[in-house]
């Protein structure tokens, strides 16, 4: 599990390809650069493989928080080209940079002289753009990068009169233009994202494409990811029962909160661990009154366990 922070805001998804099982967390470059890379990027080495995303528009700010980044092994560092947050927004980065994909490729190429992996992370369009248009010309200003990922989150982002939450639901979704990119495009390894909720039915479009990423359903009901090991790769899930799952991680959780960290930073991301199971409900509850109570550990997941049926 990963050390979460109150201080930043991090974005948690879940990828899959055809070999391998990722783990994505997301900060701007320049609260890497002006921050604490052992706050920003601590992570514990059964989070691996884990990929870095990157916010920013400025090719020598990159390739700066590369490099800082590379003091911590990454599968790959990601361009954020796809946010539709206000503070994006107001940054210029994020699914605004698809209006310039001149500065897009400056600031991939100074990511990838920095000597990482680098990849990106692209809606299809933004705002008044037809995606029949734009986006193979967009990709085609990438197409000779060494991007280790092309993900696509197959929706629109319209920066102009909708919120980030309105982003995620309202555009809607076009698979098939992943698949225009990976036709036009067919070195360039392919991961869809956008609306996924069903292992069994996105299944389909591991073999037309390169793999599929989780994002806010693996959070939600995390539980759910447990099937990608025996669909996805034809081997055993590490766990059979979410309890045992989350008792795994008490090694961990021990060692963070001997160091300080309060039980809540890692409680508040599980909440959704039982979802449907008789007695979830009191199990939130008992999370939500107490992890955030002086003295709360163990004993304290160990009583929200109780509720279950």
């Amino acid at each position: 599990m990963m050390d979460w922070s109150t201080q930043h805001q991090r974005y948690f998804m879940r990828q899959i390809t055809r070999k391998t099982l990722l783990y994505t967390e997301m900060v701007t470059a320049n609260a890497l650069i002006h921050g604490n890379p052992e706050i920003l990027l601590a992570h514990s080495p059964e989070e691996y493989p884990l990929a870095l995303q990157l916010g920013g528009n400025d090719p020598e700010s990159l390739n700066k928080a590369c490099q800082i980044a590379s003091n911590f092994p990454w599968f790959e560092i990601n361009l954020n080209l796809g946010c539709p947050s206000d503070r994006v927004k107001s940054g210029a980065f994020g699914a605004s940079m698809m209006s310039d994909p001149v500065r897009v490729r400056e600031c991939l190429s100074a990511m990838i002289q920095s000597g990482v992996p680098v990849g990106a992370k692209i809606r299809i369009g933004i705002d008044d753009q037809d995606p029949d248009e734009t986006l193979l010309p967009f990709v085609e200003h990438l197409a000779d990068l060494p991007l280790r990922t092309l993900t696509i989150h197959a929706r629109k982002a319209i920066l102009k009169g909708l919120s980030p939450k309105q982003n995620r639901e309202i555009p809607p979704l076009d698979y098939d233009q992943a698949l225009r990119v990976k036709t036009a495009f067919p070195h360039q390894c392919v991961v869809l994202n956008g609306g996924l909720n069903d292992l069994a039915r996105d299944a389909q479009w591991i073999e037309p494409l390169d793999g599929v990423m989780y994002g806010r359903h693996a959070y939600q009901n995390p539980w759910s990811m447990q099937a990608a090991d025996p669909r996805y790769f034809g081997i055993s899930a590490p766990h059979q029962h979410p309890q045992d799952a989350l008792r795994a991680c008490y090694p961990y959780l021990e060692e963070k909160l001997s160091k300080g960290m309060y039980l809540g930073h890692f409680t508040r991301h599980i909440l959704g661990l039982f979802q449907g199971v008789p007695g979830a409900k009191n199990f939130r509850r008992t999370l939500s009154e107490q992890a955030n109570q002086p003295g709360a550990g163990i004993h304290t997941i160990e009583s929200a366990l109780s509720h279950l049926a």
